[in-house]
């Protein structure tokens, strides 16, 4: 197992080089200047703009960026400083990624307990009246674009009903987060309960099922150790990469809700060119990718005992 882990870990610095390298030229190819931004319609002369430029080390070739980029990254820590309000990037991060984890952690969850509690029933009662009605659920949330839902919600639940706020207004407290988590999590609640429906309703006519209760084993052992087990693996690969998309796509949902967050902070860097603070933010996200890909594949030797790592 140490030797499979060390040599996955290997294998994710050529992929991070590339992510990373691939996502850098893509930043720096937008169009707009960050500098001239920095004065609007005004304008500035051109020694300002090329002093600026040359404090910044823009005026450097690409490929240099982004030497002095990873360098910097790797030895010091250090992503950067911001053009428009010269913080450095790691401030930024400091102060958006604690608020967008907490978020993403309350989406993950109700994903995993609204999804797979509905997927198991789903597929247990594949092709009866329960079944047919969490398949139209599902599909329904599916359709309905995340603004919408967000606007619907706040409508009910906060303006009608009065049993929150319609925006949040302390981001440290999770009660706050319930309504934009569940709004965060809806599409990927949907997937993860047709994906667990799918996986249990076909193992539950594998051979291997057949057996388990031919030799007289309880239904609840079968369910809950030989089908459950085995159907979960699916279901762990599409979690584990969820990670990430939960955290970048959170644009929609942290603006509807007046959250400041990665999906702000990504949306104002986008809007103000500021190429730096986007590939810091990204590059932690390709991070969170890489560990949670990692993490997945040890899982599956938890969930299936015939997987062994040599």
């Amino acid at each position: 197992m140490g030797r499979y882990v060390a040599r996955r870990l290997l294998q994710m610095i050529p992929v991070f080089i590339g992510t990373t390298l691939l996502i850098f030229l893509m930043v720096y190819a937008l169009p707009g200047d960050p500098v001239r931004g920095l004065f609007g319609d005004k304008g500035a002369s051109p020694q300002v703009i090329a002093q600026l430029r040359h404090e910044y080390g823009l005026d450097q070739p690409i490929l240099v960026q982004y030497w002095h980029y990873m360098r910097d990254m790797i030895l010091h820590a250090d992503f950067g400083t911001q053009v428009a309000s010269g913080r450095p990037v790691t401030d930024v991060l400091g102060s958006a990624f604690p608020v967008t984890l907490r978020l993403a952690a309350v989406a993950f969850a109700i994903e995993i307990v609204l999804g797979i509690a509905l997927g198991i029933v789903s597929g247990l009662r594949a092709g009866r009246a329960t079944d047919t009605g969490i398949l139209l659920v599902t599909l329904l949330l599916i359709s309905i674009p995340v603004f919408v839902l967000g606007f619907i919600l706040q409508l009910v639940f906060a303006d009608q009903l009065h049993w929150t706020d319609p925006s949040v207004n302390d981001p440290t407290n999770y009660g706050q987060l319930v309504m934009p988590g569940f709004v965060l999590a809806t599409a990927s609640l949907a997937y993860v309960t047709r994906l667990t429906r799918t996986s249990i309703s076909e193992n539950l006519r594998a051979d291997y099922i057949r057996t388990a209760v031919a030799k007289g084993l309880p239904r609840r052992r079968v369910i809950g150790v030989h089908v459950m087990r085995n159907s979960l693996i699916p279901v762990v690969t599409y979690l584990g990469t969820d990670i990430g998309a939960l955290m970048g796509g959170a644009v929609v949902t942290e603006r509807i809700f007046n959250i400041h967050g990665i999906g702000g902070t990504i949306a104002d860097a986008i809007t103000r060119r500021e190429g730096t603070t986007l590939v810091g933010l990204v590059t932690i996200l390709v991070l969170v990718y890489l560990l949670a890909s990692l993490l997945v594949d040890l899982l599956y030797a938890v969930l299936d005992p015939r997987i062994r790592y040599a």
